[in-house]
């Protein structure tokens, strides 16, 4: 008898010890335990600057470096916020915001950065990264690798033919109504179906196709708003599809080199090596100033260097409401909307934006040429969120008073160049 408790106690620390090894890998540079360090709210304004040391990825080149050019000044901004006055500076400490970039008819006009960042750091993205992956999705359309946005997903990617996903278009995808069930809920003490689909995929090394494929319809597509991530990681499998290839190569071919970003990126992948499969639904890691630049590419209507890389119409239509139940206000989410993979605020005039847990932003304002770029690691960025529609706007209003436009709402080169013109008038005998 004392030698089977033997035996059995041997077994157990053997398994401890097995188990153990696993879950810290000291061999291993994405051990679980690392992994499972990223949750320590205390420490993501550091972690969220480190991603990919943590997690297995893909490097995006930035090899066509073209800066925009530099016209810094200091921002004496307040704004009014539940009944006090407040500075920018105390909305950047307590939102624990590490860079922040505003950029204003192509200029970079103020850069703040915190906790040791700098403007070479890699910030992750979270899902600012769906808002990436659309505008691939519009780029592809455009070439006429995709026919038409009510196109189904299977007819691009033949992983997920034959299942509820295969049979959803893209147009309901980018919207955010897939129909899907799933319960997108980031708080470690609620259900959620989302965080599994995060960790599994590193922990677990599963591959995150398979796993969403097998998630299932539970409602009619197109007849609600209901955020989920899956979705653009689905569209993100559309895109590796038309464009043949890895998420973060693609990237780098089709918007990195062409846009001129100005720093090295990373987009994070389930496991290291060409296997890996990105999480299409998030982590990107890059610059503030070139989160920023997409922001430019957006304000000029999809035209970068003269050349057209998004359609038409592309960026009315991704900053747009598609159904009463995308207007801000008319969903879960309090004081925004949604358009395409892009967030529309409360009491919208041409502005919208991605954004990211725990406080990732590209605020665009296409009426004053201005875009925001924010990173952070805030635990109550929930919380927060109306607050920063607050903050950004006395952002514009002090870089791009409403008074430096005519009432059609003209950009300020385009009203400075007819004032002249005025003038010229004026002064002939």
């Amino acid at each position: 008898m004392m030698r089977f408790v033997t035996a059995v106690l041997a077994a157990l620390v053997l398994l401890g010890l097995a188990g153990a090894a696993w879950y810290y890998r000291p061999w291993s540079d994405y051990a679980p335990a690392k992994i499972r360090a990223l949750e320590d709210p205390e420490d993501y304004p550091i972690t969220y600057q480190r991603m990919d040391e943590f997690l297995p990825h893909t490097l995006v080149a930035a090899d066509a470096a073209s800066p925009f050019p530099h016209n810094l000044s200091p921002l004496d901004i307040t704004y009014e916020w539940q009944g006090e006055t407040k500075t920018l500076d105390q909305y950047l400490e307590e939102a624990q915001v590490t860079g922040l970039t505003v950029l204003y008819r192509g200029e970079v006009v103020s850069h703040a950065y915190a906790y040791g960042a700098e403007e070479d750091s890699r910030f992750t993205s979270w899902s600012v990264g769906k808002s990436f992956v659309a505008t691939l999705i519009g780029k592809a359309l455009h070439e006429g690798l995709i026919g038409s946005l009510d196109d189904t997903v299977e007819q691009y990617a033949p992983e997920y033919a034959g299942t509820d996903y295969g049979a959803t278009s893209l147009r309901h995808l980018l919207m955010m109504s897939s129909g899907m069930d799933f319960n997108e809920e980031y708080s470690a003490e609620a259900p959620s179906d989302v965080r599994p689909l995060f960790f599994n995929a590193f922990i677990l090394r599963r591959n995150p196709d398979e796993m969403v494929a097998r998630i299932e319809r539970d409602r009619t597509p197109g007849e609600d708003f209901h955020y989920i991530s899956p979705n653009s990681h689905v569209l993100s499998a559309v895109v590796r599809n038309v464009y043949e290839g890895r998420l973060a190569e693609i990237l780098e071919r089709e918007l990195w080199a062409p846009l001129g970003m100005r720093y090295e990126a990373s987009w994070l992948q389930h496991k290291p090596g060409p296997e890996g499969v990105a999480i299409g639904y998030c982590c990107l890691q890059a610059s503030s100033e070139d989160y920023a630049r997409l922001g430019q590419l957006y304000l000029q209507d999809g035209v970068w260097n003269g050349e057209r890389m998004l359609p038409e119409g592309w960026v009315d239509q991704v900053s747009t409401p598609p159904t009463p139940s995308h207007e801000p206000g008319a969903s879960r989410y309090p004081n925004r909307g949604y358009g395409l993979h892009f967030w529309i605020p409360e009491d919208y005039d041409r502005e919208f934006y991605a954004a990211g847990v725990f406080g990732q932003y590209i605020w665009m304002d296409r009426k004053r040429d201005l875009v925001i770029a924010q990173n952070a690691g805030d635990p109550n960025w929930t919380d927060r969120n109306v607050e920063m529609t607050a903050v950004f706007r006395a952002i514009a209003n002090t870089v791009a008073p409403l008074n430096r436009f005519d009432v059609h709402g003209q950009a300020p080169e385009e009203a400075d160049a007819q004032a002249a013109e005025a003038d010229a008038m004026e002064q002939q005998p």
